[in-house]
C-alpha cells in the first residue's frame, strides 16, 4: 500500500502546467458520458414532470390572483353600493327632518292662530258682557234715579205727581246726567 500511494505521489510530482487542471483523457469522456446520461434520465422522466409541476403551480397562483381580483372587485362594489345607500339614507334622514320641522312649524301656526282666535272670542264676549253690564247698570240706575226724583219732587212739591209729569221730569233729569262728564261736570 505504501508503494501505490508512492507511486500516486510521483505521478502527482510529474504534472505541470495546464495538466494539473486538466483531468486525463478517459476520466474526462468517461464524466461527460455520465452527464449526458443522467441529463437524458432527468430529461426524459424528472424534468417533465418538475415542469407539470411549475405549470400547476402557477395555474393556481394565477387564479388566486384572479379570485383575489374578482373579490376585491366585487368588495369594491358592496362598498359603493353601500355608500350609496348611506348617502341615500342621510338625504331621506334630512327630508324626513326637513319634513317634520315644517310640520312643527304648522303646528306651532295653527296653535298660534287658534289662540289668537279663541282670544278674540274671549275679548267679545266680555265687551259684550261689559255692554249688557253697562246696560243693566245704566236700567238700574235709570230707575233708582227716577224713583228718587219722584220722591224728591214729590217732598219739594207736597203731593203725588201723575205719570206723564213723572216721565217728563226723569227724561230731562237723565238727558242732563247723560250731557255730564266723567268729573262731575256739564259738557260742552
Amino acid at each position: 500500500m505504501f508503494v501505490a500511494l508512492s507511486l500516486a505521489q510521483a505521478a502527482e510530482e510529474e504534472r505541470t502546467g495546464l495538466d494539473l487542471i486538466l483531468p486525463p483523457v478517459a476520466e474526462l469522456i468517461g464524466g461527460a458520458l455520465a452527464f449526458a446520461i443522467v441529463y437524458f434520465v432527468l430529461n426524459r422522466i424528472a424534468f417533465p414532470k418538475i415542469r407539470e409541476m411549475i405549470k400547476v403551480r402557477q395555474d393556481t397562483i394565477q387564479g388566486n390572483l384572479e379570485a383575489a381580483e374578482a373579490a376585491k372587485a366585487e368588495a369594491q362594489g358592496a362598498r359603493d353600493e353601500y355608500k350609496s345607500q348611506l348617502a341615500e339614507a342621510r338625504s331621506e334622514a334630512n327630508r324626513i327632518i326637513e319634513e317634520a320641522r315644517q310640520q312643527a312649524e304648522q303646528v306651532r301656526k295653527d296653535i298660534i292662530a287658534k289662540s289668537e282666535k279663541d282670544a278674540e272670542a274671549i275679548v267679545a264676549r266680555a265687551q259684550e258682557q261689559i255692554q249688557a253690564e253697562q246696560g243693566r247698570a245704566l236700567t238700574e240706575l235709570q230707575t233708582t234715579i227716577s224713583t228718587m226724583s219722584i220722591e224728591l219732587a214729590e217732598k219739594v212739591v207736597g203731593r203725588t205727581i201723575d205719570a206723564s209729569t213723572q216721565k217728563e221730569l226723569v227724561d230731562a233729569y237723565i238727558r242732563d246726567v247723560a250731557t255730564m262728564s266723567p268729573n262731575g261736570g256739564r259738557s260742552n
